[in-house]
């Protein structure tokens, strides 16, 4: 994990510095390294706009491109092993056992949507049954309906 202080905006890292700022170690007082860019208007625009584009494409995407997803940031968490956490300790103070069982936490949280999302449920889903003896009319088949029109993705 290097850490730079610079934003990656898209597929790159800004080089735009006006103001610069450092994490403090709280245990210490000693300011941490690097110290970091403060984003500039031009910056936080660029990254909205793209933000705005990728939820336009994502909302497409399907649930197993959307679990795959979370399932590569939980195993990109896990993958910063030990120096996450040492920042982590360094910027908050907190006890390493305590950041240790968040990361867990959050992993296994990323996970769990992840599963819920194949799963399917969360769509709640409700097969409406027909009913050739309803009045005034019948009630049609709603399963012939979306057979005939094809599979509803979700």
């Amino acid at each position: 994990m290097e850490l730079t202080g610079k934003h990656v905006i898209g597929d790159r890292q800004t080089g735009e510095v006006k103001q610069r700022f450092a994490a403090t170690d709280p245990t210490t007082g000693e300011e941490l390294t690097p110290a970091f860019n403060e984003a500039t208007s031009g910056e936080a625009d660029q990254a909205m706009d793209l933000a705005a584009k990728a939820f336009d494409d994502f909302r497409n995407r399907s649930p197993e491109e959307r679990a795959s997803l979370l399932e590569a940031i939980a195993t990109g968490v896990e993958s910063l092993g030990e120096e996450l956490l040492t920042r982590a300790h360094q910027e908050t103070g907190l006890p390493m056992k305590r950041l240790t069982g968040e990361r867990t936490r959050a992993v296994n949280q990323a996970r769990l949507f992840a599963n819920l999302i194949r799963e399917g449920s969360w769509v709640d889903a409700r097969i409406d049954q027909a009913d050739r003896n309803r009045e005034p009319a019948p009630k049609p088949d709603v399963r012939r309906m979306l057979i005939a029109v094809g599979p509803v993705v979700v």
